[in-house]
């Protein structure tokens, strides 16, 4: 790890070297008036028990059927593409195993919901990796009481597994059609304490701030100050730096007043952070 200026940081999209572990699988994942969310869930959510990932399920009826194929596609996934790799926090791997992903994916490709790939949400953009999901939250290093916002909302997928962690969710889509669908997703889903909102996500979000943790799910070509600003002493941002059409790095920050030490985790390749026209 290294000690980086303020002013340095806001050129991390140049620098190409690399000073930690490299994540599994490269990914290319989803980018950067309010909507409103209801009232907070009076108890905590019950991740789903612990089982093998082979263990049969008992079915009673085509709609069991399908909810017992999903629950143990995702204890598959969380087995084989989590736990045999690098995702060692417990409470990130009951979120992965407690979120339905299954209904955060479009339509057409629900039987590749919980396959270890990106998946098109439209719009251009994508639902990530479940892996990188889990990496990404797993360096957060998230506690209960800890107020997270997220960049770049695409289908809530993400949203979902943080609000399983925390329940101070904020997260921005810069996309019109994604922030309402990715809303109602939430709602539909039980996540309706998540707080969002439809914006740029590259000014972050000034009327809730500061945040313990800060997750950008789009790549911008620098850090952007607003960010920084917004970030809580000893807080974290995850955030993927690099040129558009490329491959980026995956930094881990940490600010410690005001300076900010940085982690490269390694290359990954995301969507290009979306902005609003000048």
């Amino acid at each position: 790890m290294k000690r980086w200026t303020l002013a340095f940081l806001l050129a991390l999209g140049g620098i190409t070297s690399a000073c930690g572990p490299q994540p599994a699988i490269l990914e290319s994942p989803p980018p950067g008036r309010e909507l409103t969310a209801t009232s907070k869930p009076t108890a905590a959510l019950t991740p789903t028990p612990r089982l093998s990932p082979e263990s049969p399920m008992p079915t009673s009826s085509p709609l069991a059927t399908t909810l017992d194929a999903n629950t143990q596609a995702r204890l598959r996934m969380v087995e084989t593409q989590m736990r045999q790799r690098d995702i060692t926090d417990e409470r990130v791997l009951a979120a992965m195993e407690t979120v339905p992903r299954h209904e955060f994916v479009l339509p057409e490709t629900l039987d590749q919901a919980y396959q270890d790939h990106p998946l098109p949400i439209g719009y251009g953009q994508t639902i990530s990796q479940p892996y990188i999901v889990a990496l990404m939250t797993q360096m957060l290093e998230l506690k209960p009481d800890h107020k997270v916002l997220e960049i770049g909302t695409g289908s809530g997928y993400q949203a979902a597994v943080l609000a399983e962690l925390t329940d101070q969710v904020f997260t921005i889509e810069i996309i019109p059609e994604l922030a309402q669908s990715a809303r109602a997703t939430l709602d539909r889903s039980g996540y309706d304490y998540v707080v969002s909102k439809q914006g740029d996500g590259y000014w972050g979000w000034e009327a809730y701030a500061p945040f313990n943790a800060i997750i950008v799910t789009a790549a911008p070509d620098h850090v952007p100050q607003p960010l920084l600003n917004q970030l809580v002493d000893g807080g974290h941002m995850v955030i993927p730096i690099g040129p558009p059409g490329g491959y980026q790095s995956l930094w881990l920050i940490t600010r410690e007043g005001d300076e900010f030490r940085n982690f490269n985790w390694g290359g990954v390749r995301f969507v290009p952070l979306t902005r609003e026209e000048e």
